[in-house]
């Protein structure tokens, strides 16, 4: 079997996903690393060997052998360089959101359909075990025909992860319903098979404007402390900060089905909770683990239930992190690299519609909850 060259363009953060394609002994590796930062780089070199190819410049990374390069860099740069990826007819793994606007997407599907290159988005909520399972019951008609969907997502770290450096800026997020929601809203589309027409969405910045910021001079320091609470409390917020840290979404969605979806970014608690409700059931998750529970509830009862009429659970992966979900999209990702599959789970185009649908219910709520219409792929692309 030909080893595949893997090539790594920003290795910090999600980078690190690249470690489960290194594996030489089943012909994978990583052989080269892009990162503006030099501990991230002395790090790579840990991890991959002293023959990884090491730089700060994405054009160089490009330009060595690749069989595939994985793009982890932020939001902001995601179309940049993966047109540069794809005009290289390399195939690429580009982490979501696919890029922060809708013609950014459509830039990206287009030379993908035009040179024929492999575009793999990584969606990687499609390949928890939970939801792999709630699908798989949703697709079985466990719950007759979905009509609705609901999904509430509560972010207790969302001052840490979200308003200390970029991703607080519209520039270079448009704003959290793309840099969280896009997950959100295309496992929303994935479980019903439906995707959004018309948006209305209501937002604001509530809570973390009242926080103090740090100096412009100072850099970012994201992290994830438990010690960090009550959020007013807190400092060393982005001076740049303009995104909202509360959101509300009501969604129109294809066959008539109906969606809702609320983000809040300074609860006490994490969970993503959806609520599929069709013509004979309902199903819901309680967090996102492979051993959270999945309720599913089919029988009439005039009074509330806090379980179900059954319960269920994700198939329980060997050092899957990302509720399972790391190890599985990266062996499916090297597997449509090698030509063995035709077809993935996540697909650049329901990455565009998620995309486009935070982007057109971000212009929402920044206009009193004016709906809007989500723009349908071209023809010509979507073909």
């Amino acid at each position: 079997m030909h080893e595949l060259r893997i090539g790594v363009l920003g290795a910090g953060g999600r980078g690190g996903l690249a470690r489960r394609a290194h594996k030489p002994e089943a012909g994978s590796r990583v052989v080269a690393c892009c990162d503006l930062q030099d501990p991230i780089l002395d790090r790579m070199r840990e991890w991959y060997g002293d023959d990884v190819y090491l730089t700060k410049s994405a054009d160089e990374l490009l330009d060595q052998e690749l069989d595939a390069v994985l793009i982890c860099t932020p939001d902001y740069l995601h179309e940049e360089h993966a047109l540069m990826a794809i005009q290289r007819k390399m195939p690429v793994y580009l982490e979501k959101p696919m890029a922060i606007t809708i013609a950014g997407c459509d830039r990206i599907l287009a030379a993908a359909k035009a040179t024929g290159c492999k575009l793999f988005v990584g969606h990687n909520m499609r390949y928890m075990t939970i939801f792999r399972k709630m699908k798989q019951l949703i697709d079985d008609g466990r719950i007759g025909e979905p009509r609705g969907v609901w999904c509430r997502h509560f972010i207790s770290y969302g001052g840490d992860a979200y308003f200390r450096d970029w991703h607080s800026e519209r520039e270079k997020t448009t704003g959290m319903l793309l840099q969280k929601g896009a997950h959100d809203i295309d496992v929303m589309h994935w479980l019903t098979g439906r995707n959004t027409l018309r948006v209305s969405a209501f937002g604001n910045l509530s809570v973390y404007d009242r926080c103090q910021r740090r100096d412009e001079t100072e850099p970012g320091r994201p992290g994830f402390r438990k010690e960090h609470w009550p959020p007013l409390a807190q400092t060393g917020f982005s001076p740049k900060m303009d995104v909202e840290d509360q959101t509300t979404v009501i969604m129109q969605m294809e066959d008539g089905v109906l969606g809702s979806y609320l983000q809040c970014h300074y609860t006490p608690d994490s969970c993503r909770n959806y609520t599929v409700i069709g013509t004979e059931g309902r199903i819901e998750n309680v967090g996102d683990s492979p051993d959270s529970p999945i309720f599913l509830w089919n029988k009439r009862t005039d009074s509330f239930r806090m379980l179900g009429d059954e319960v269920h659970y994700g198939d329980p992966v060997e050092g899957g992190s990302h509720g399972g979900a790391d190890p599985l999209i990266v062996d499916e990702f090297l597997r449509y690299v090698r030509g063995e599959i035709d077809q993935t789970t996540a697909t650049p185009i329901a990455a565009r519609m998620s995309v486009a649908t935070g982007c057109q219910a971000t212009a929402s709520l920044r206009n009193g909850g004016q709906p809007y219409d989500v723009p349908p792929l071209s023809v010509s692309v979507a073909s």
